[in-house]
């Protein structure tokens, strides 16, 4: 048998194979690490459809942060303008208005507060809460005009010279009377309520459909001295009326103000009482 020889430092083709093997598995396995190959997956494709809802979604918040900030920046515009060209006496006479506000349900609170304790320590707790109802009715059929009241307040006497006083101006008299703390309020012969209106004419003044002409007389019940102030404070709706129109402005304080008008109560075609 003839023996084969090699050189030295050579390999076979074997032998060459096997290495290679060898150094292939070698390369695959990460022994700087002792981990495996890190194997690393696409990101996923996004479809156009996904990109438009983001798109959209993005745009939309963008859009209602937009509206947020533009309502604040006009709520604080609108509140510093409400404010900033009134004077110091306008300025007192809302706080005190808005005093007055506060006292009246803070005594509505007390008084409700009362009842409700009436009624927990009466013994015949049925016959108690009937009796409160009826009060309370009672109230609400005065602040509704209902029924005539009577009680301390003022009565306001406006004769008009040349210039003819407008319908915006007697509401806002109507109203002042309403923030100092009025509780019944007349016009002339017309009962002053929630839904009363006034407009104007081409001779005087509409009010509840009714048609009134100069001399007005309002009569008010409440505290007399909250209610004068509110017409003849400086800067006020009586001087206003003065100065504008050149009327004669009375106020006359007692202790026995009588408002006999009445109106009749409205029947509501779809609202009805809860049982």
């Amino acid at each position: 048998m003839e023996e084969r020889k090699t050189a030295p430092g050579s390999l076979d083709s074997q032998q060459q194979e096997s290495l290679k093997a060898n150094q292939g598995e070698r390369a695959n396995d990460d022994t700087s690490t002792g981990t495996f190959p890190v194997v690393r997956r696409k990101p996923p494709h996004k479809t156009s459809h996904q990109l438009k809802v983001k798109a959209l979604t993005a745009l939309l918040v963008g859009l209602l942060c937009a509206l947020l900030g533009f309502g604040y920046v006009v709520q604080v515009r609108n509140t510093k303008s409400s404010y900033e060209g009134l004077s110091e006496e306008e300025l007192v006479r809302i706080l005190d208005e808005t005093s007055t506000q506060v006292d009246k349900l803070e005594e509505r609170k007390s008084q409700l507060n009362q009842q409700l304790s009436s009624i927990k320590s009466s013994a015949d707790k049925q016959q108690e809460a009937a009796r409160i109802a009826k009060q309370n009715s009672e109230s609400s059929d005065i602040l509704a005009g209902h029924i005539p009241a009577v009680g301390k307040g003022i009565i306001v006497h406006i004769d008009e010279d040349d210039d003819r006083i407008d319908a915006a101006t007697m509401f806002t008299l109507i109203e002042e009377l309403r923030n100092a703390g009025s509780e019944v309020i007349s016009l002339n012969e017309v009962r002053v309520v929630t839904s009363t209106y006034v407009k104007d004419l081409k001779q005087g003044l509409e009010c509840d459909g009714q048609k009134l002409s100069s001399p007005y007389e309002i009569r008010a019940i409440g505290d007399p001295e909250a209610l004068q102030n509110a017409v003849q404070i400086a800067g006020g709706v009586g001087s206003r009326i003065k100065v504008q129109f050149h009327a004669t402005v009375s106020v006359e304080q007692a202790n026995d103000v009588r408002i006999d008008q009445i109106r009749k109560p409205q029947h509501y075609q779809y609202a009805q009482t809860v049982e």
